[in-house]
């Protein structure tokens, strides 16, 4: 069994035997990228695990608008919200690399929960977990400027998809300067400012869809 799945709160509570039942009742799905697997407002009931790649959530404004609300990558779910409340999905769920995911729908996994209690616990900790960075992030909008927003989603990012380098820590982060932007809900123009200060002070290089942290303690610093 892959052992990304472990990561994962459906799986990480449970034996062998229970992980390899549950495994048999995942759908292998491979997108490409920019392909969508849902879009926001469409009815939904099917949870999702990443094995590989990269996955953004967009959730769009009446004006047109988006917001990007997170960026996911292997171990990572989305969807979850379905298993417990089917209905209108709240995002719209795009691949930002090559993707295989895993697919399991509320049908399948409500019985399945039922003799599980663990299982049931853990994805309500994940749950809670979602929300409690919802609030935080809804916090930064009001209370941290940009640049301390910058820094912040630079410091996630790199501890989803860092790489320990000898010159740093590389982050592959696969977004465009407008998908960046829109992660920490600011102008494009004020987060390329703020990107171009840090790597002015030495703390990181840009690349294309890349960053290097060169000092990650004054970075880290800065996000707070």
């Amino acid at each position: 069994m892959d052992p990304v799945l472990h990561q994962t709160p459906l799986f990480a509570s449970l034996d062998q035997e229970g992980a390899s039942a549950l495994r048999g009742l995942l759908i292998d799905q491979v997108v490409s990228k920019g392909e969508v697997l849902f879009y926001e407002g469409e009815s939904g009931e099917d949870l999702f695990l990443i094995l590989e790649g990269k996955i953004k959530l967009v959730h769009a404004a009446t004006d047109g608008r988006e917001s990007l609300v997170a960026v996911l990558g292997p171990g990572e779910m989305f969807g979850e919200l379905s298993l417990f409340d089917p209905g209108p999905r709240t995002s719209t769920a795009k691949a930002l690399t090559k993707t295989h995911a895993l697919r399991l729908s509320n049908a399948q996994l409500m019985p399945w929960l039922a003799g599980r209690p663990e299982v049931a616990a853990s994805l309500l900790q994940a749950l809670a977990r979602r929300l409690r960075r919802t609030n935080e992030a809804m916090a930064d909008l009001v209370f941290s400027d940009v640049p301390g927003r910058v820094a912040k989603a630079l410091m996630e990012l790199g501890e989803k998809f860092g790489a320990l380098t000898p010159n740093g820590l590389l982050v592959t982060h696969d977004m465009t300067q407008e998908e960046l932007a829109q992660l920490v809900g600011a102008s494009r123009e004020t987060v390329n400012k703020a990107l171009a200060d840090f790597a002015q002070r030495g703390w990181i290089t840009l690349e294309s869809r890349q960053v290097l942290i060169l000092d990650v303690d004054r970075l880290g610093k800065r996000a707070h």
